[in-house]
């Protein structure tokens, strides 16, 4: 099913799908709740006591996403590679020196000792949000090797290893939540951006089928499809963009923080959120 909901001034759409077993009646209901999320004060209280893992919290929207789930109550533990700016950016956010850890996500020993960090501060972990990605938008003729293997390491085999580590912990009380941003790109290709699609289209299959493993559980896998968030992501890309009219990180935090309020009975499967002048999909 597919709604429609205003996150600020940005149009955002969401498909919910819900299980097999479910009435008719209580598809109605649950997207009720969900199109209520924004509204009632019961959302929030869902938020409050829950463990939530945010990668890449050295960026702008990864930092956003931390900043608006810590004002709902949530107990959050961020992470991210620059060890100075994660621990300036956890005084920022108030967190204690056990509620942040720095790692290379692409180094499996390096988020192995983050799953210990976190399970040593939490007992359960209730929702992973990935915010963690690089973008590099260059054409055929001037992206290298190194290039292209990076932003996959980075986009693709870095989310990997984040659900390998975290996913057995879910299974064990089967239920949980990870939210990944594959952005438009891992929908709709772009010249000039082989190495990027390649990257965020090979993140949305392999989670894709990763919801096919744990669907008869209450693991949910829910996809955040960014159009332009303007962010530290754009400094270095050499293309002429309108910044003003692009989506304001605070927003995308908030598409964030509904999407961390899903309905017992279903699961928002994902997302699209994209400025009102460039709606690529």
């Amino acid at each position: 099913m597919l709604f429609k909901q205003l996150v600020g001034k940005y149009e955002c759409s969401f498909h919910a799908r819900l299980t097999k077993s479910e009435k008719k009646g209580s598809i109605i209901a649950s997207t009720f709740l969900v199109g209520q999320c924004y509204k009632g004060k019961d959302f929030i209280m869902q938020l409050k006591q829950s463990n939530i893992l945010v990668a890449g919290a050295t960026g702008t929207i990864g930092k956003s996403i931390a900043k608006q789930l810590i004002a709902s109550g949530a107990q959050v533990f961020i992470t991210g590679r620059n060890h100075d700016k994660l621990v300036q950016i956890a005084t920022e956010l108030g967190l204690p020196a056990g509620q942040f850890f720095a790692a290379d996500l692409t180094k499996a020993e390096d988020v192995e000792a983050l799953r210990a960090s976190f399970f040593t501060r939490f007992s359960q972990i209730d929702v992973l949000v990935n915010a963690s990605g690089i973008g590099i938008i260059k054409s055929m003729e001037t992206l290298t090797e190194g290039e292209f293997l990076k932003t996959i390491h980075v986009n693709l085999l870095a989310p990997f290893l984040l659900v390998k580590a975290f996913l057995p912990a879910m299974k064990e009380v089967k239920k949980g939540l990870f939210i990944h941003i594959p952005g438009v790109l891992g929908k709709v290709p772009m010249a000039g951006a082989a190495a990027y699609c390649a990257s965020k289209y090979g993140l949305t299959g392999m989670l894709q089928s990763i919801r096919e493993e744990v669907k008869r559980t209450e693991i949910r896998f829910t996809n955040l499809y960014l159009g332009g968030v303007d962010s530290a992501f754009w400094d270095t890309i050499d293309l002429r963009v309108q910044r003003d009219k692009m989506i304001v990180a605070e927003e995308a935090a908030r598409a964030v923080w509904f999407l961390c309020q899903q309905p017992t009975s279903g699961v928002v499967s994902e997302m699209v959120l994209q400025p009102f002048n460039h709606q690529a999909i």
